[in-house]
């Protein structure tokens, strides 16, 4: 099944990169807001995995009025809803093309895109399953300090599988509830990750700017490079994250449900219960500036992988 991110290309090139909707919340969303303060987080209890050297930020959970607090996102980020999530841990970058290398050398690991077919790149404007593109290779100019990509769901729960036999702590794929808590700085009404100003992403985000590849860049700023950058390169969000907010887009253990956020319950939501899509959330190097937004949902089929997607892990708090 094709990518939703695909369609999202085709159409971004047709749009401009300002708001798409202007539409005002109701009463109700504005009331759910106001009853959902800013939460405090601490990060008391970082960590760093030892053999892999994945650092974590130990975040405290809270209550949040998650979706498009905004009105500028898509149907499927509304209604905006009250969510709470408990306790965890997040890593503070992105998994790097090093870390996803021990685990390789460890395991003889042969991700999807290796055993046949490669992974999706942009030639031109069109998305085309190259051969012979894979982690080691996606397309450009990588080192072990830049996210790893071309690695799809699968590969992600693997990776994370492995993880859990290094020693006591467990780990996984974060919930989309999680992932857009930390990415707000702890549920804050943040547009970004950390920041809401569009003329701001340069510093804190690796996004489709003027460099870009792509005849839908935007133009007027210029993070520096046209492929990924290197994890922890930009400003973090308030939490200590980085690259919540574009590089690559970040795999999440969700399945994709178009209307779930109107049946979504409260207290640590974890996604509809079966689907074809997993989400993927955060928007990447190759996206423009509404497709960066921390509430923009979007999501591809478990066995899809592109040169812009990688994930990064959480540890709960036993």
């Amino acid at each position: 099944m094709p990518c939703r991110l695909i369609i999202v290309f085709i159409i971004v090139i047709l749009i401009t990169a300002g708001d798409k909707h202007q539409t005002a919340h109701a009463e109700t969303t504005e009331q759910l807001i106001k009853s959902a303060p800013e939460s405090e987080v601490k990060n008391t209890k970082n960590f760093t995995e030892a053999a892999t050297g994945i650092q974590f930020v130990a975040i405290s959970g809270g209550c949040y009025s998650m979706g498009d607090t905004f009105g500028d996102g898509e149907k499927d980020e509304k209604p905006v809803h009250k969510t709470c999530v408990s306790d965890f841990a997040i890593s503070k970058h992105d998994i790097t093309v090093g870390q996803f290398r021990r685990f390789v050398e460890s395991t003889n690991y042969q991700t999807e895109a290796e055993k046949g077919g490669g992974c999706f790149v942009l030639s031109g404007n069109d998305w085309k399953k190259q051969d012979g593109n894979n982690w080691k290779n996606p397309g450009f100019k990588q080192n072990d300090q830049h996210p790893v990509t071309c690695v799809n769901w699968n590969d992600a729960q693997a990776f994370a599988t492995w993880m859990n036999t290094l020693g006591s702590r467990r780990y996984r794929l974060s919930t989309e509830a999680e992932w857009e808590y930390v990415a707000r700085s702890g549920g804050k009404k943040e547009r970004f990750s950390g920041f809401s100003d569009r003329k701001l992403l340069f510093k804190y985000a690796n996004f489709c700017d003027s460099n870009c590849m792509t005849r839908w860049k935007t133009a007027g700023q210029n993070d520096g490079y046209n492929g990924t950058s290197p994890v922890g390169h930009y400003q973090p969000n308030a939490l200590g994250l980085y690259d919540m907010t574009g590089n690559i887009w970040q795999w999440v253990d969700d399945w994709y449900g178009e209307r779930y956020y109107g049946n979504s319950p409260v207290d640590n939501p974890k996604g509809t219960p079966s689907g074809t899509e997993r989400v993927i959330r955060g928007g990447s190097w190759l996206s423009i500036p509404d497709d960066l937004r921390a509430a923009e949902r979007n999501s591809c089929s478990p066995n899809y992988n592109a040169f812009d997607i990688g994930f990064r892990l959480v540890s709960p708090v036993k």
